[in-house]
């Protein structure tokens, strides 16, 4: 184990660890932009706008991540529509592309755990906001919507980790994220392992740290239930 070629490509490492990190948060939250209204329509069973989130849904549950980069990446370019657009300053750098894949991926999990927790919703809380003469907009604002994301932590807390876990494939298009750099410092230097072994570590050690953040947010919205 060359373990002086790995302290020496720290800063590598922490590239790597910044471009993982960053990719992950802004995916989970253009997702959960996403997945809010999509679970709640969802939810409600709206006629047409139902229908077209399930497929949606489905179609990206449904595929492989890696997958769905490949035909953004690799697929839409081949289109002279696409490179002839504006959409092409953006679709022909990898970022882009990686950002759009996993935003779109995390947004079909978290719209179906939303959905879930929209569903689960004790019907009590809401025939009693509607009694004190709460419009439907309000009710879902104040009570619904704030209920169900509590209920939806450690089930958004799985989405977190397999999203930063997913991200991980984003080294196949040239982004120098954790596993990026594993890959560069062992085609720098020659190495088996080494590169690898340290990704690990790192993607565990993320790991950890959301494992720690959401067991606080359950201790701290979650605790009522815990006492039963």
């Amino acid at each position: 184990m060359r373990v002086d070629l790995v302290l020496e490509s720290w800063a590598l490492f922490a590239e790597g660890v910044w471009v993982t990190a960053h990719l992950t948060a802004l995916s989970l939250a253009i997702g959960f932009c996403i997945a809010l209204p999509f679970g709640i329509l969802r939810a409600r069973q709206t006629p047409v706008a139902n229908q077209l989130i399930k497929g949606y849904v489905y179609a990206f549950r449904g595929t492989p991540l890696l997958v769905q980069l490949y035909l953004i990446y690799n697929g839409l370019p081949q289109f002279d529509i696409i490179r002839d657009s504006w959409a092409w300053g953006i679709l022909r750098e990898p970022w882009w592309c990686a950002l759009i894949a996993f935003s779109l991926n995390s947004g079909a999990y978290a719209t179906e755990i939303i959905r879930g927790a929209v569903v689960r919703t004790p019907k009590g809380q809401i025939e009693a906001a509607k009694a004190l003469g709460l419009r439907t907009w309000q009710v879902y604002g104040l009570v619904v919507i704030p209920s169900a994301l509590r209920r939806a932590i450690p089930q958004y807390g799985n989405e977190v980790i397999f999203m930063m876990h997913g991200s991980a494939i984003a080294a196949v298009i040239t982004i120098t994220d954790i596993l990026g750099a594993g890959r560069t410092l062992n085609a720098r230097y020659y190495l088996s392992y080494e590169g690898f072994l340290t990704a690990a570590v790192l993607y565990a050690a993320l790991t950890g740290l959301i494992v720690l953040i959401f067991r606080g947010l359950e201790m701290r919205f979650l605790k009522h239930l815990r006492a039963r």
